[in-house]
């Protein structure tokens, strides 16, 4: 077990000279699932207009919740992905209750189902290399909270297609 931790130890400080924006996890970390993968921060460069999100979460009219968005000089480049980051371009990153969800392709997206009580949805704007794009060293991101009855969510149990 112990030869395996090395290995484990070894293979990520490795992967961390290498690709260089990763995040050390602890053995323990990887092993219980618990450590988060990050790709750091990249900063919009001077004299290049900043993106901005902005995240509309409204109710599907027969089951579940849309969510749009709604983006200011960005361009969704999901055909750019795992390559070098360009300015105003990239996916972003869905989140519900703090868990990564998906990546976003485009500005719309189906959420069937949310928890009953309140549920924070957040958008993070992210460039094709997958670092969360900045601006004076703020991530570019949006969050909506989302209110869920139990009422609706027997209503959408309930809903027949």
């Amino acid at each position: 077990m112990k030869a395996q931790h090395l290995f484990v130890a070894v293979a990520t400080l490795v992967s961390v000279v290498v690709i260089g924006k990763s995040t050390v996890m602890t053995v323990a970390q990887m092993e219980s699932g618990h450590g988060e993968h990050k790709h750091g921060k990249m900063e919009v460069p001077q004299g290049q207009p900043a993106p901005t999100v902005d995240v509309v979460v409204v109710k599907d009219a027969k089951k579940g919740w849309n969510l749009e968005a709604k983006t200011t000089n960005f361009k969704f480049a999901p055909e750019k992905i795992n390559t070098a980051a360009e300015a105003g371009e990239g996916h972003a990153h869905l989140f519900v209750n703090g868990k990564k969800i998906t990546r976003l392709y485009s500005n719309w997206y189906y959420l069937e189902n949310l928890e009953p009580g309140e549920n924070q949805v957040k958008v993070t704007l992210n460039a094709n290399n997958h670092a969360d794009w900045a601006s004076n060293g703020k991530i570019i991101e949006d969050t909506e909270i989302v209110k869920v009855s139990q009422t609706q969510i027997q209503q959408h149990q309930q809903h027949k297609h």
